[in-house]
């Protein structure tokens, strides 16, 4: 795990930026004060970081996340397949953002077995994802995705594994902020505003379980 951030996503102040941007722009309106957010695979934990939330929790197998965190958030290291240190029915909002395609089905799956006990009656997951019909071209320039996933496929994934799709975004924002657009909080509000999504490669859903 330490040679997968050091030679792939070594850290890069410009995903602060991108994460505040889009919380303030979009995520802030999905998740309630009240909430309990769970953010899955939580990297450099620049989501989890920006929510605003009663309890905030980051989860990752890779330890060194912990360091980046914001006073007040819970670490757990751990697989996203292993939430048993969380409480049944505690979750109120799971995010996950580029994480799957990193994980057999097999795995995939047993972490929405495991998150199903642990979402609230009203829980969401919400997923950013790499969307394979428009990012096929590099979708395998990282060498630890094993799973491929269009927007039609991980819905049906998703219901197949007890999750109903309420919403879906097929292309929702560029691959990586290394693309060619540049990272500034006006040109991220504009780019969420806009009916026209250049370079956009990633998909954003959300589901419940049923």
């Amino acid at each position: 795990m330490n040679a997968y951030h050091d030679v792939r996503l070594p850290f890069d102040s410009r995903r602060a930026v991108l994460w505040k941007a889009l919380w303030r722009h979009h995520f802030s309106a999905l998740v309630a004060p009240s909430a309990c957010v769970l953010d899955l695979g939580c990297g450099y934990g620049e989501f989890i970081n920006n929510v605003v939330a009663r309890r905030r929790i980051a989860l990752d197998r890779w330890d060194g996340f912990q360091q980046f965190l914001a006073p007040g958030v819970e670490a757990i290291v751990a697989s996203v397949t292993d939430l048993d240190r969380l409480e049944d029915g505690a979750i109120d909002f799971a995010f996950a953002s580029n994480l799957f395609e990193h994980l057999t089905q097999a795995e995939f799956s047993a972490a929405l077995a495991a998150l199903r006990r642990k979402l609230s009656p009203a829980g969401t997951l919400n997923l950013l994802q790499p969307n394979y019909r428009y990012a096929y071209r590099e979708y395998f320039d990282d060498y630890t995705h094993v799973a491929i996933y269009s927007h039609t496929s991980i819905a049906d994934f998703l219901s197949a594994n007890g999750f109903q799709v309420i919403e879906m975004r097929p292309r929702f924002l560029p691959l990586t902020i290394k693309s060619r657009l540049p990272v500034h909080p006006f040109l991220i509000a504009a780019y969420l505003k806009s009916p026209i999504k250049p370079l956009a490669k990633q998909m954003f859903l959300r589901a419940q379980k049923v």
